[in-house]
Order: C-alpha cells, then structure tokens, then sequence
C-alpha cells in the first residue's frame, strides 16, 4: 500500500515545470518498478486511464517512464503485463490522428522497448493498423522503422511482407511528413536487412538472400528518386537521398546499372541545394559502393562530374566544433577509397594534377585525399609510391603554411607505408627539418605551430617507424652543420640520441660513421669542399675586390675565381647573388669620358665581364636546388645577356657548360632569353636564335656525363619543330641541326653511348640536304614519325603539344602549318593518353582561334578538336559544355568541328539527347523579395547542349548522323522549344538568343538537314517560328509544325510519337503543353489512320484530359474533338470514349476562360456529326442539359459554339418526346439570339434551328424554319415573328403562358438587341393572351 502511495504521489509530480524534477520522478518510479515491475507499470497504466485528460507533457513523463520499467526489467515483466502495455502504448500512439510528436514518440518508445523481446506481439498489434490500402498513422511508420534498427534479426523476417503492404500507400502520401516517414523508414528498413545479411551466421534465417527484398525496393526507389527527391523541402530532399543511398545496395544489379546514368548525377546536383552536405556524401558513398560492388561498367562515364564534385567538397574548410562537416568530410574520404578500388590511375592523376592548382584550398584538398589514399589502400599505392614521391615535390615548395602542414601529414602517412626508404624519400625528411628550423612568426597557421608538428613528426620517426632507422642514421647528422639549419638543432639531437641508442643496444655494424669515406652524406657540397672556417662571416667582404682583380688574372686564376664564388652560394646565395649584382652595376664597367679613358683598358672591362658570367655559372651549379628555381631567370640568366657581347663569347659558353650542368640537375625550361628569338618576324634574329639553341645543344650533348631524366626534350622539339618549315634556308637547317641534337641527347639519357646512331635519327641528315628545295609533306611527315618513333614520355609529349600549340600563331605562315599538320599526326598517334589535359588543350584551342589568321591552319585546328573527340569524347563534351553562354563565335567554330565526323557527331547528338531528357530545364526563383510569385529561370547546361545541337548541324557533314536520329533529335528540340518559352535566361547570360530562339533554330536547320523542304516552306508561309517563339502564340506554332509535318511528313511520324510520348508524363506542364499540342493536331489528319497511331494517341489524349493543368487538358479536348475530322471512321469505335470525355469537359470547373468548355462543346459538335444512333440515343437529354447553361454565356464563342451544338445533337432527338420538351425550353433563347450582336451567334441560331425543326413538331414551323433560316440570307425580324407566332397559336396554344414567362426572363439580358428583340416578342404575344 505504501509502494502504491508512494508512486502515485510521484506521478502526480511528474508534471513539474522544472526539469530535473521530472528527471527526479522517473529515476524514483524507476527504482520501484525494479523492484515490483508489474505492480509499478499496472499504477502508471490505471493513471492514465483514469486521467484521460492529463496534459500532453504530464502523460509524455508517465510514458517514459514506463519504457524505463520495462527496458530495465523486461525479464521479470508478466507476459499479461506485456500485453496490456502493447495494447496502452499502441492506443496513445494512435488516439489522435494528428501528429503530436512527444507524446506520440514515447508510447512509440515503449512498443520498441518491448519490441526487442516481444516482436512477435509487438508486430501483432502494429499490422492491425497498417492495412492494405489504407494511409498509415505517421508513427505507426516510425515504430516500424525503429523497430527495424533495435530488433534486426527479429524484425527483417517482416520486412518482405511489410514493403509489399508499404509500396501502394507511397503514392497515397501527399503530406511531406509523411513522405518523410515512408523515406525515413525505408533507409532504415534497407540498413537492417544489411545487417542482417552481413551476419547471416547469427541470423535465425540464414536462407535470406538479397534479392528477396529486389523487386519491393526497386518499386520504392521509383517513386523515391522520380518524385519525392524533387521536392522542395530540405529536410524530405535530403532523407530521400539517404534512403536511396542504403537502397542502391538491394537493389537488381541491372536495375542500379540502368538508374547509375541518372542517380549519380542527381545526388550530386543536391551538393547545390542543400547547405547540408553530409547525408548527401553519405548516400553517394553507399552508391559508389554498391556499384563498384556489383562491377558497374557505366560509373566510369561518371568518373569526370565525380571526381570534380568530390574535389569541391573536400577543398571545404572542416569546422571541428561542427560535427556536419568533419563527418561530411570522412564520408568524401570513403568516396575517393571506393573510386581508387576501381579506377587508381585515373584517381591519382585527377589528385596529383590538383596539387600544382593555384587554389590554396583546392592544394589542401588534394593532400588531404592523397593522404588518405596513402592510409587507406596500401595494396593499390604500391605501385603508385614513385609516382606520389615525384609529385610531392610540388608542394614542398609551396608558401602557405596550412599547406605545408597538411604537406607535414601527408609525409608522415607516406613515412609508415615504405615511402621514405625510396630514391628522393631523403627530400621528404629534409624539409621536415627545414621546418622544425622556421622563426616564428604570426600567420594564420604560424611558423611556430609548422615548427612544432615538424619536431612532433620527426619524433615519431624516430620513435615509432622502425623501418627509418636507417634512413635517419646517418642522414640527420648530415643537417647538424648547415647554417640554415641551426634552429633544428634540438629536434635533431633528440632524434640522434634515440637513434644512437637503439643503434648501439643493439650493436649494429653501422653505428660507427666514417665521414671520410666517399657517399656518406648526401649533401655533397659539404662532403667534397672544405671553406675557412671564418668564412661564413667574411664571405662578404672580398667579392667585389677578388672579381676586381680578375682584370690582371689569368684564365686558370679566373676559373678559381669562379668556382669559389660558385661555392660561396652553396651556403650564401643570396648574398652571394646580391654582391655579383652590385659589382655588375658598379662604375668599374662604365665608359670613362675625357682624362679618365686613358687610365681604362676596353680589354680589362671585357675580362670582368667575362668573368661575372663564369661566375653566374657557377653560382647556379654549386647553388641549394630549393633556392635556385626562384633565382635562376631574374638574377642569374637576366644578369648573364645584360653583359653578354661577341667579345665576351668564350666565358658565356663556359658558363653555358655550368648551366648546362645545372639544367641536367634542376630539369629547367629551356631558357626564355633564347626562345623569343626563334619566332621573330626578322630573319636574321630567327637565324641567330636557332644558330645559337644548335650550339648550346651540341655543347650540351658533347659535356653530357651525369645521367639524370631530361625533362625538357618536348618543349625543345615544340619550339624548333616548326621551324624545320621556316621560309629561310638556313633557318631550316639550322632548326634540323637542333632536332639532331636533341635526339641524341635522348638517346644518351635512354642509355646509348655517344658514338651509338640510330637510323631514324640520322635520317634527318639526308632532309637536311634536300632543304633548299624541300618538299613539306615528306618533311612534316619525317619530323612526325620521328618524334612517334622515338617514344616520348608522355609528360614529355603534353609539353610538346603545348608549345605546337603555341605555334599555331607563328608570324611565319609556313611554320604554323607545320605546326598544325605535326600535332594532329601526334594526336591521332598519342593522344588516347592525354585525357586528364583535355580541357586545358581545348581552352588553348580556343584561345588560339582567336588569332589565327590562317585559313588553312584553322581547318586544322577543327580537326585536332575532332581527334580529341574520337579518343575523349565525354571530356571534350563536358569542356565545351562548360563554355560561357551565349557561345562566342570561336566556341560555335569548335562545335561546328565535332559535326564534320558523322560517327562523333551521332554519340554527341545520343548522349545530349540522353541527357536534356533528365536535365532540370529550368529552375523558380523569386526576382523581387516584396514581389509575390515566382520566375522561371532557364538552367545553364540544357541551354548550352541545345546550343551546341545547333552549331553542329551547321556543318554540312552532319545530316549522316542527323538523319537516322531525326525522332528524337525532333522530339528532343520540341520539348526543349516548350521548357524555354516564357523563360528568363540566368542573370550571368546577356544575350536573349538563346532561350527558345535556339531550339527553334535548332530544328530548322534539322528540318533542312533531313531534307524536309516542304515542311520548311509551310511553316515560313504561316510565320510559324515566330509563333513558337512566343509564349502567347506557342500552341498555335507547334499546331502549324504538327500540321506540316503530318501533310509532309508522314512516314517519320511513328518514331516521333514513339519519342514524345514520355513527355507526357514530365513534371514539367510546359512540356506537356507542347507535346499535347503536337499530338492533339496529328488527329486531325488521316494519316494517323493510316500510320496505325490512332491507338496511342487516343490513349494519350484520353489520359491527359485529367492532367492537372488546365491548358493540357483543353488540348486534349482538341485533340480528341479532332479525331473526326481526321478519322471520321473512327468515330463510332472509340464513342464511348468520345463521349465521357467531352461531357466531363462541359462541366469543367477549373476552367477561368472557359477555353476547356469550349472546346469540348466545338469538339462534341464535329464528333456528333458521325456517331451512330445507338452510341447517343441514351444521352442526348443529359447532354442537352449541360448545354442549355452556355446558351446565355457572355463569351460569343461559347454561346456559338453551344448553339452549334444543340443543332447538331437534334438529330438524335428525332422522335423523342423528352427531347422535343427540351426545344420549346430553349426556342425563346434561340429566337431571341437571331438578334444577337455576334454575327457567327446568328448564323449558329439559324442552324440549330433549321435543323432542330423537325423535333419541334409543326409542319407551318418546320416549313417556316427551312425556307426564311438560311446563315447567308438576311431576315425582316418582325415579320419573321409575327408570322411564327400565328402558327405557335394555332399548333402550340398552350404553350403561349410559358414563352410569355420565358421571354420576360431576357428583359434582363446584357444585349441590348437581345432585350429589344424580347420587348418585340412580348408585344406580339400580349394581346392575343389578354385581349
């Protein structure tokens, strides 16, 4: 009894306002019910029964804490207490059938609790309330969806019947919360039965396989990804993509490898509308998994949007007190591993391209994947580690540092995979020193904070990565003396220590270090030169005074001279370089004037040139590699032609030789001072320029002892190359002796002696003779297959291209044709490697068409385009895609190009077809906040494709590829013309060209392409582009073009019906619109008939008089109305159809212009003309009825098209008394409007009144009704009634009271004619009722 007290007064407080109280409550009632768990939860059940009127937030704690109870003591709980608290949880659950979500979700809490015990009952209770058919509670959903994440094993057996009883309630979901759920319960309904499959040795079940689920999920997905991802609401939108994520992996692997074309792309546009991006990460990683999984074939054409979107989103900054973004950011990670299972080629040339952007983001981006990678895939980068040592060369050099931080990390991933130990891991642990020697300063990653994770980095090596310890000992030794150094001294002896120690407890041989001995230290200058000690203090001081006295050495001292200052800038080169400059600026090289000449020797003054330039020489050989990229072109190279002259020659080759060296080392350009001489527009300067690149060379070739890759062999052959065709002889020569030598320096890299010749090689020898008179085909051909021949490397053969880009403008018309005609040879021979270079190449491409002059050298270029294109289609599509709109001419001259290829241009036109099939055409944006409604805003990439359709059918060649797509190229501009009308372009598009005026031109110049002249003609007749054009006039101009191509046409008509037909059921009702248009004027042609198309056009026409927009449903009103005029024969075989259309029409309520009305009585007139007795007989009153309303409409086409109608139905009347009656209700109306205003209202009443004279039942009335009711005859009014009157009187007299009462009715009308007709209609009547 105490317990009993003690609880219920507990409850009672249970609805404090203060938190913790409330939390008090539950954790007292909690700690009874463990020790009488029945009794407790029989309390808290009898309270809430007794209190049904508790507020919300008292019964929300009670509830609670009853799933407190019963989680903690499910074991002990009576089995008819379990019932009892089912049957209570699911009843507070379900009482309201609005959605209370703290309420709601705590009795949902309970059913779950009791679920992961009882799930047999628990399912009981919660099936009986989701029945076929019927739309379920919100949370009877959510407890099915939790259900199957706390019960997996328990609850995936109910799951095949569970989505089979789900899938026809989607479409019955029309509230996003509940659209909502069904998503949300879907994701977790696809997770569990993973689970489940994944453990399938602890499973119940383990004959559950994963195409149990197939069919069901694949019917979820449908309506998932094609409606409810188009919605607008974020928190739906981005629980959908969540959903579709998990289901991807359920479902048939034909179906994801058809849907992969469309999901892929919308998961990623949604990286756009949502500011969340971590589900969406999410769900593409589950699909790039299942696909690579299942060995999808078509992800690799999504590899290009992929690896971009990728990129983006992991360049965005990681805000770690932002859990979104750090997850956002792993789940990315996930992608980049998934793709590097299944294409690691193409991933790290993507990654590693990325790390020379000019974006610091994007470079910090590209280190952190590559990190990963390296982390991630150990297996697939063992191949790839010298690759990845190459290229982390980059960014060491980089001056951020928050890249040189993650730089840091990336080295310290690629330190415990094996890096380090390979040739140039050594540069890797020099700049972790370099770092841990910064001063500090305050950026926004300091040099202190770099610093530090240095020390902390080099630690670990020391201490965690076993296999550095050889690498480290001896090499860290060798960084003790450096000055730039000094601050790592603490780092560095730390490390030695712990190096040292375990070197010595362990006894190694190498522990013992002879520096004396050769190859000990791997920095050679302080191995092979030895400098006074005091000289790193007075180097300074005796630069100037030692090269002013190499005006009296000799040449040996001079080369002393040299090679010591050379040596000085092995450790000092910016003050080594500073000193060389001040001398060279000094007066010591100025002319005297006067007295002062005599004292000046002009050999003297040559000698000190000279040997500044020897020096500069040898400064950039013995200078610190890292420093001397950054000094080489201002200070050295610049400083060596300002004092370079005839006299000065033999010291400028010497210190050619030591740059030479330097050059082998340092892989460097070739030299830019040289290079802009070899396409001067003066001979003689070309001549020189090409001259002194042969003798370099030779020197070069001649000296050449220390073998290291030469990686400037393409630049080199791009710059002489084209000169090989220059117009002076000797330049000719000349540019082949260059070629010559450059060979054989190749050859000497790739190992052969230099006495060794190769056959091809010296062929040149033999063009060279015949170069006076040279024949340039053979000429470009050999240079070509020599170049092939010879195999370069492929980074070799990208900086070949680019500079024969660059020569495509030479001044010298020959050599750009040269140019030219060698890069498409290497295109055609190469080019299948050079994909990732694709959209540089083009933008150079484009850039260059701008200003090349040369007709012939422009045909080129288009064809080198159309190279491209045959090897990297998708690419070369994706980059002119991307090209600003409107398209500048020289772009529209790069898609004409792609149509000069029939094969090219076809896959082009497929997949652009294919993919404005899918696209958003256009976006609603609101333009002014304070303005109500939205625009229509035309998106970017539908309008560049239609575009770039356009200008390749310019080209002529393109009717082959255009011809055999004529359907859907037809199909797609027609749709495409209905998504542009009435459609603002994007506010970054300035030209109003190219919103539905493109589609149209477009199809234009289609029909001319297929040769449809007559079509053409027909529509210039009827000024029908200019209709299509306009949104008001827009069906009017595709009923012309439906016209002309059904007269002129018709044999292409199937296969375009066939195409339009999925348009009907877009989305988008413009597009509906249009299609319903084109198709509803083809009824009214017999080749239909005759074409076998009556069948699904009908259907079409049939099911889009329920479309939800009013302009589609009006059309197909037309359209069906048409049918007998363009098959009358037809008529009677679809009445029924016919007929329930059109009166479902007349009574059109959402119709505000009543053009659906309209046209549903004028199209019911035509059909009535040849349906069969039998098919209208039953309806003529129930259609006479509708009819009767329009009779008095404002709108004189419905009253006439009404009238019309009327008359056209009396023929079914014939002999019906009902029918008859149903006349005299409506003759007043129809005598009264024979007066009407509207000319065509008359005519109409003269009709139906013609007509329906025989129904009337007077011979004197038929007979007066045919003779004086003619539509061209004009008739005396009061004549015509005085007579009728007379015979009413005598064949109709009791009716004369009604029409009395009747024609009183129209003194109200609105015309005023009608009105007058009434008063003279009374008057005639008047006297014979009265008098």
């Amino acid at each position: 009894i105490q317990s009993t007290f003690v609880t219920l007064a507990l409850l009672d407080a249970a609805n404090d306002k203060d938190a913790g109280v409330q939390e008090q409550v539950r954790k007292s009632i909690l700690t009874l019910g463990n020790q009488q768990p029945d009794k407790v939860l029989s309390i808290c059940q009898d309270y809430l029964v007794k209190h049904s009127k508790l507020v919300t937030g008292h019964r929300v704690v009670v509830l609670q804490t009853i799933e407190l109870v019963v989680k903690s003591k499910i074991d002990d709980i009576s089995y008819i207490k379990i019932k009892s608290i089912i049957s209570l949880a699911s009843d507070e659950m379900t009482r309201s059938k609005e959605v209370a979500a703290d309420w709601q979700q705590a009795a949902s809490n309970i059913l779950v609790a009791v679920g992961n015990k009882y799930i047999n009952d628990i399912m009981e209770e919660i099936l009986s309330k989701f029945q076929p058919g019927v739309l379920p509670h919100f949370f009877v959903v959510q407890t099915l969806a939790s259900l199957s994440d706390s019960n997996v094993y328990g609850m995936v057996p109910f799951l095949s019947a569970i989505l089979g009883t789900m899938l026809p309630m989607l479409s019955m979901a029309k509230q996003d919360n509940m659209k909502w759920v069904f998503s949300s319960a879907l994701f977790r309904f696809s997770e569990s039965i993973l689970e489940y499959l994944a453990n399938l040795d602890k499973a119940p079940d383990p004959t559950v396989r994963k195409d149990t689920f197939s069919s069901e999920v694949f019917a979820a997905y449908d309506m998932l990804f094609n409606s409810w991802l188009q919605t607008r609401e974020p928190k739906l939108r981005l629980t959908v993509a969540e959903a579709l994520g998990s289901m991807s992996h359920l479902m048939a692997h034909d179906k994801l490898e058809e849907q992969l074309p469309k999901l892929i792309p919308t998961i990623l546009s949604l990286y756009k509308k949502n500011p969340e991006h971590y589900i969406i990460s999410k769900s593409l990683c589950q699909v790039l998994d299942a696909s690579v999984n299942m060995g999808s074939r078509v992800l690799e054409t999504q590899m290009d949007s992929l690896l971009s979107t990728l990129h983006q989103q992991v360049c965005s900054p990681v805000d770690f007190n932002n859990p979104p973004t750090v997850k956002n950011h792993n789940e990315v990670l996930r992608c980049f591993t998934i793709l590097a299972n299944t294409f690691p080629d193409r991933l790290m040339v993507f990654v590693l391209q990325r790390l020379e952007n000019s974006n610091e983001r994007n470079r910090m981006g590209s280190l952190a994947v590559l990190r990963h990678l390296i982390n991630s895939t150990t297996s697939i980068m063992e191949t790839k580690k010298l690759l990845i040592l190459a290229s982390i060369r980059q960014p060491l050099a980089d001056h951020s540092n928050k890249v040189k931080k993650r730089v840091v990390q990336v080295i310290s991933a690629m330190a415990h995979h094996g890096y380090l130990e390979l040739e140039g891991g050594d540069l890797l642990v020099r700049f972790i020193i370099q770092h841990c020697a910064l001063p500090d300063t305050y950026h926004e990653v300091t040099n202190e904070a770099l610093r530090s994770m240095c020390d902390n980095t080099l630690h670990l090596f020391t201490t965690t990565v076993g296999r550095l310890t050889d690498v480290l000992w001896p090499m860290l030794l060798c960084y003790l003396t450096p000055a730039q150094y000094s601050n790592a001294t603490a780092p560095l002896c730390k490390s030695l220590i712990l190096l040292a120690n375990k070197k010595r407890a362990a006894q190694e041989s190498n522990f013992i270090i002879d520096f004396t001995a050769p190859g000990e230290c791997v920095h050679t200058q302080e191995k092979t030169y030895t400098l006074p000690a005091s000289y790193t203090h007075t180097h300074t001081h005796w630069h100037t005074s030692a090269l002013m006295m190499s005006s009296m050495s000799t040449a040996p001292d001079i080369f002393k001279l040299a090679m010591g200052i050379g040596l000085c800038a092995s450790s000092h080169l910016d003050g080594t370089l500073a000193k060389l400059d001040e001398f060279g600026k000094s007066d010591a090289f100025k002319k005297a004037s006067g007295i002062f000449s005599l004292l000046k020797n002009d050999v003297d003054v040559e000698k000190m040139k000279s040997t500044l330039i020897l020096c500069y020489g040898y400064v950039a050989l013995h200078a610190p590699e890292e420093q001397l990229l950054a000094r080489l072109d201002n200070d050295i190279l610049r400083n060596i032609s300002k004092h370079f002259n005839t006299k000065v020659k033999r010291s400028s080759y010497n210190s050619a030789s030591a740059l030479s060296e330097t050059l082998v080392t340092e892989h460097f350009v070739f030299s830019q001072h040289i290079e802009s001489w070899l396409s001067s527009r003066q001979d003689h300067e070309r001549e020189r320029a090409v001259r002194t690149t042969a003798e370099i060379l030779q020197f070069y070739l001649n000296s050449l002892s220390n073998l290291v890759t030469f990686h400037n062999l393409g630049a080199l052959l791009g710059r002489l190359v084209p000169r090989c065709a220059d117009p002076n002889p000797g330049i000719r020569r000349a540019a082949i002796d260059c070629i010559y030598a450059l060979l054989h320096i190749q050859l000497r890299y790739e190992g052969f002696s230099l006495d060794y010749r190769d056959d091809s090689v010296e062929s040149l020898l033999t063009v060279r003779e015949k170069l006076n008179d040279p024949d340039h085909s053979i000429l470009y051909r050999s240079c070509s297959d020599l170049i092939i021949s010879k195999r370069l490397p492929q980074q070799q053969l990208n900086t070949l291209i680019f500079m024969l880009f660059e020569g495509l403008v030479d001044y010298q018309s020959n050599c750009s044709r040269a140019s030219s005609v060698i890069l498409n040879t290497l295109l055609k021979n190469r080019g299948a490697g050079l994909q990732d270079l694709v959209p540089e190449m083009l933008e150079v491409l484009h850039n260059r068409l701008q200003v090349i002059a040369e007709e012939q050298v422009k045909v080129a270029v288009a064809q080198s385009i159309l190279i491209l294109a045959t090897q990297h289609l998708q690419a070369v599509i994706n980059t002119l895609i991307s090209y600003p709109l409107p398209f500048d001419s020289w772009s529209c001259e790069m898609w004409i190009a792609l149509g000069a290829d029939s094969t090219v241009a076809r896959q082009i036109m497929e997949m652009i077809i294919e993919k404005l099939n899918v696209m958003v055409p256009f976006v609603d944006k609101k333009e002014f906040m304070l303005k109500p409604g939205m625009n229509k805003v035309a998106t970017s990439q539908p309008l560049a494709m239609t575009c770039a359709l356009h200008e390749m059918m310019l080209n002529g060649h393109s009717e082959e590829a255009v011809v055999p797509l004529f359907s859907q190229l037809f199909s797609a501009l027609l749709v495409r013309m209905g998504s542009s009308v009435g459609v603002q372009l994007p506010k970054d598009i300035n030209s109003n060209s190219i919103g539905a005026d493109v589609a149209v031109e477009a199809l234009h110049i289609l029909l001319a392409r297929a040769h449809l002249d007559a079509v053409v003609k027909a529509l210039d007749q009827d000024a029908a582009w200019d209709k299509m054009k306009d949104s008001q006039q827009h069906t009017a101009g595709v009923t012309l073009l439906s016209r002309a191509m059904a007269k002129h046409a018709g044999p292409r008509l199937p296969a375009i019906v066939e195409s339009l037909c999925p348009s009907l059921n877009n989305i988008y009702e413009c597009q509906r619109v249009t299609v319903t248009a084109f198709f509803s004027e083809l009824l009214n042609h017999h080749v239909v008939t005759e074409l076998m198309m009556m069948d699904v056009l009908m259907n079409n026409m049939m099911e889009r008089i329920s479309d939800p927009c009013c302009t589609v449903r009006m059309l197909a009103i037309r359209g069906l109305g048409n049918v007998a005029v363009g098959s009358p024969e037809k008529v009677n075989k679809y009445a029924k159809e016919l007929l329930a259309a059109m009166s479902s029409g007349m009574e059109e309520k959402d119709d505000p212009g009543k053009h659906i009305t309209l046209e549903a009585m004028s199209g019911l007139s035509k059909v009535l003309l040849y349906l069969d007795q039998k098919n209208v007989h039953l309806l003529v009153v129930y259609i006479f009825m509708k009819i009767k309303p329009f009779l008095e409409n404002e709108n004189d086409e419905i009253r006439c098209a009404s009238i019309m109608l009327l008359g056209n139905l009396s023929k079914f009347g014939s002999g019906e008394p009902v029918f008859k009656d149903q006349i005299h209700n409506v003759l007043v109306s129809l005598l009264l409007h024979l007066s009407d205003p509207n000319a065509q209202v008359v005519k109409a009443c003269k009709y139906a009144m013609r007509v329906c004279a025989p129904v009337v039942g007077s011979e004197q009335i038929t007979a007066m009704f045919q003779n004086h009711l003619h539509e061209e005859k004009s008739l005396h009014y009061g004549e015509f009634i005085n007579d009728l009157i007379k015979y009413i009187i005598q064949d109709f007299p009791g009716m004369l009271n009604f029409y009395h009462v009747t024609v009183v009715q129209f003194f109200k009308s609105n015309w005023a004619e009608i009105r007058a007709s009434a008063a003279m209609f009374i008057g005639e009547i008047i006297p014979i009722l009265f008098f």
